[in-house]
């Protein structure tokens, strides 16, 4: 039995969520806009014309009675009928295809969304079953030493919310074996036993018997991991168990 090709309405849409009231794309080849699509059996550079009474969106395959429309994308959406088949295939070839808009697949759509949904729900769930002592840790990655304030409702709140809006970082947080570290670093700081200078390029100790600089902080760098790593090496791991003593002897 032969195969019938089937032919749908397609919607297309803009990239990065724009959604002008209109949007206009090339819809012929010229120096200021070229449209070509390189042909890889003829070895050419086609030309592309959007022509509704034509049956190929082809320049070289149209006739001399072409009539140009335009290609209009309104509030960021496109939908072309079944019916107009050399509009769709001029959109399949066009260069801005993947770049400016894509055509809109409601399965690949669907299942993304319910990977996004699956990731939110994991994140939530390992966030709800982390002891107490954990989930302050991660708040505090989050917003900070201000967490030392916060009720134990307002900190599984607040991780909820982290886990909905951002649900990999949460999970790469709790996942992250410096995780632990870096909350001890943060410790030290509130307890002043380090301090930043010069606008956090500089770290120093602020111990009784240590007032040295203890490092430089590279640019556009995370300081807390710079220094953990510090911290964790053989030149720093006398200093770490030093500065662990003194915040406990502190608590």
């Amino acid at each position: 039995m032969k195969n019938v090709e089937k032919y749908t309405t397609k919607t297309y849409r803009l990239l990065n969520g724009r959604a002008p009231l209109s949007y206009t794309i090339p819809s012929r080849n010229s120096s200021r806009s070229p449209l070509l699509w390189f042909d890889e059996d003829k070895g050419v550079n086609r030309p592309l014309r959007y022509a509704r009474n034509q049956k190929s969106p082809f320049e070289d395959e149209q006739d001399g009675n072409a009539i140009l429309e335009p290609v209009v994308f309104e509030d960021g959406m496109l939908t072309v009928d079944r019916s107009n088949q050399v509009l769709q295939k001029f959109l399949y070839y066009h260069p801005q295809n993947g770049n400016v808009f894509e055509e809109v697949n409601r399965e690949v759509d669907a299942a993304e969304e319910l990977e996004e949904a699956r990731m939110e729900l994991d994140a939530q769930v390992l966030a709800m079953e982390l002891p107490m002592e954990k989930m302050i840790t991660v708040c505090r990655v989050f917003i900070g030493n201000a967490v030392d304030r916060m009720s134990t409702p307002e900190i599984k709140r607040d991780l909820l919310m982290f886990a909905k809006t951002r649900p990999q970082e949460l999970i790469d947080i709790i996942n992250d074996p410096m995780l632990e570290l870096q909350d001890t670093i943060m410790k030290f700081f509130d307890n002043n036993l380090l301090k930043f200078n010069k606008g956090n390029k500089e770290v120093w100790y602020n111990l009784k018997s240590n007032k040295k600089k203890m490092l430089n902080v590279p640019h556009n760098t995370d300081p807390y991991y710079i220094i953990g790593s510090y911290l964790q090496s053989d030149d720093g791991i006398e200093m770490f168990k030093i500065l662990k003593k003194a915040l406990n002897k502190d608590k």
